[in-house]
């Protein structure tokens, strides 16, 4: 299994307008495309000196291929569509891991 995450620290004064928009469409989205088994959004609960609230948004992948089909078909545009409601007011990083084990 592979998580894809989704850092995101978005400015506080748009913080709810995001959540609204994350939770009802953009993860929907994401997962429609078939390419993730699930979502889970959780907020990073340490203070970021340059401001903010920080989200992780981990997408469950059953492997590479799937991940590679999304990056290569629908990525781009998803990111755009986020990109332009909120430019200017976030900033977010990518990260994969692995799952090695679940107890």
């Amino acid at each position: 299994m592979i998580i894809y995450n989704v850092t995101v620290n978005i400015e506080e004064t748009v913080e709810q307008e995001w959540l609204n928009w994350m939770n009802k469409a953009h993860i929907s989205e994401v997962l429609k495309t078939g390419m993730f088994t699930a979502a889970k959004m959780s907020k990073i609960l340490v203070e970021e000196q340059m401001g903010g609230v920080t989200y992780s948004i981990q997408y469950s992948c059953l492997n590479h291929e799937n991940l590679d089909q999304y990056n290569e078909s629908y990525a781009p545009a998803l990111q755009q569509e986020h990109n332009n409601k909120f430019q200017g007011k976030f900033v977010a990083f990518r990260t994969l891991m692995e799952v090695i084990s679940e107890f």
